[in-house]
């Protein structure tokens, strides 16, 4: 069954809340004189929102943050009360959104046969083919509510040949990209392997046939790599620069003839090289770890791990 919508009015003007000081030790955010946004994925730490942010905060020292999920609820799951105690502790840890990680059209496209990805692990999130107009709108309700202007999406579940219902899936991009634009918010399209859209190679033609400057591109190397493909150079070197509006960080490894994730720094994608890029081609917006990685014998841990290779390889291409 689907999770169900929070049935309560949710108000977007919300009243701002009193913030917590913060403690005298707190940690300067390690992307002070980065040109990125450092963050990491709220959940690849923990479902303990409070915990997840005092990690990010003040043992990472990040500034930034991406939200997807927290207390076992999807982020357009969350009621006012929830939305309210997540901003009071977002301004205790002093930390700001980089976008809403929605799962906006993780699901069947209308018409076509049932993909192989159909049961993928969504986060949290159960929603049917109907409820996605509702997905939208309640994500950028979250993004007001958040202070972001991004809202992460994807482009349905892999078909074996998406070919006869490309046109379309790209039209319900548009459509979607012109209702984002109407409240100053700009969708963020991830490369992912199990959606339509896997690699940069595919990421450079759908962006290419939907000009929207409400839709970017969340560019995920890790992906790209799971997908065969090599992110950096060849992937990246396809994508307009212009419209990549999001990073994901994280590493593969290839076992065999399959993929598994890896801490940063711990795989086969070159992510100096990809950091020194995205610096030369002006990128400035955030680059957030999704650890994906589960070899440190919890989420935090793993994240700890991950994190600490990601540090590294920032420095080697002097962007932190």
């Amino acid at each position: 069954m689907p999770v169900p919508f929070a049935r309560r009015e949710f108000l977007v003007g919300m009243v701002a809340i009193t913030a917590a000081k913060a403690a005298s030790r707190f940690v300067s955010p390690s992307d002070s004189k980065s040109p990125f946004r450092i963050a990491v994925i709220n959940d690849e730490i923990s479902q303990d929102f409070g915990h997840a942010c005092e990690v990010a905060s003040r043992e990472f020292g990040m500034g930034w943050i991406e939200l997807r999920g927290m207390w076992k609820k999807n982020i357009v799951n969350l009621d006012e009360k929830e939305v309210a105690e997540a901003r009071r502790i977002l301004e205790k840890y002093q930390l700001k959104v980089t976008d809403i990680a929605s799962p906006l059209f993780k699901v069947d496209w209308p018409g076509a046969p049932k993909s192989k990805f159909s049961e993928a692990k969504s986060f949290g999130a159960n929603f049917t083919l109907e409820q996605q107009d509702e997905v939208l709108e309640r994500a950028m309700e979250m993004a007001k509510a958040f202070q972001t202007d991004r809202v992460r999406c994807f482009d349905f579940w892999r078909l074996e040949d998406q070919a006869p219902y490309r046109a379309a899936i790209n039209d319900k991009l548009r459509e979607a990209a012109g209702k984002a634009e109407k409240k100053d918010i700009i969708l963020l399209l991830e490369n992912e392997s199990a959606c339509n859209t896997a690699t940069g190679v595919e990421a450079a033609k759908v962006l290419h046939e939907v000009q929207s400057r409400s839709l970017m591109l969340n560019w995920d190397p890790g992906n790209a790599a799971a997908s065969g493909e090599t992110p950096y150079p060849n992937g990246y070197d396809r994508l307009p620069k212009q419209r990549i509006g999001h990073c994901h960080c994280k590493d593969v490894v290839k076992n065999g003839k399959k993929y598994d994730w890896a801490p940063m720094g711990g795989g086969i994608i070159d992510w100096a090289a990809q950091f020194k890029a995205l610096v030369r081609d002006g990128f400035h917006y955030a680059v957030s770890l999704e650890t994906h990685w589960s070899g440190g014998g919890s989420a935090e841990e793993s994240s700890r791990r991950s994190w600490a290779g990601m540090k590294k390889l920032l420095q080697q291409a002097d962007a932190l």
